[in-house]
């Protein structure tokens, strides 16, 4: 990646932490916490979101075979943040308050951590 590219990156406006309701896919109305994010690709992981399935065949050391779940990647674009206070999903906004840039629920108003 050249350092072009490297500057390039879209700025996501989802973080780490926030609690996130998904707007269109198989899981569709489901909350949940963002695990991880990825700019580059604009995926973010989100907890109990877009489970997959991997079936593990008994082996030596394990006697008995299991379903092993993980968590797959959904696209920014499916997905709100919910206000903390009001519970309503939204977009994130930002705002300066003197010389801090502070991120805000667009719906609500609040003010997002």
């Amino acid at each position: 990646m050249s350092r072009r590219q490297r500057h390039q990156l879209p700025r996501l406006k989802v973080r780490k932490g926030d609690t996130v309701r998904v707007n269109s896919g198989p899981d569709k109305g489901k909350e949940g916490e963002v695990v991880s994010v990825d700019p580059q690709r604009r995926r973010l992981t989100v907890e109990g979101v877009n489970v997959g399935h991997k079936h593990q065949r008994p082996t030596q050391q394990n006697q008995d075979g299991q379903i092993i779940d993980y968590l797959l990647p959904v696209d920014v674009s499916n997905v709100a943040v919910v206000c903390p206070r009001t519970g309503q999903p939204g977009r994130v906004g930002f705002r300066f308050e003197g010389d801090r840039k502070v991120r805000y629920h667009r719906v609500s108003g609040e003010e997002l951590p």
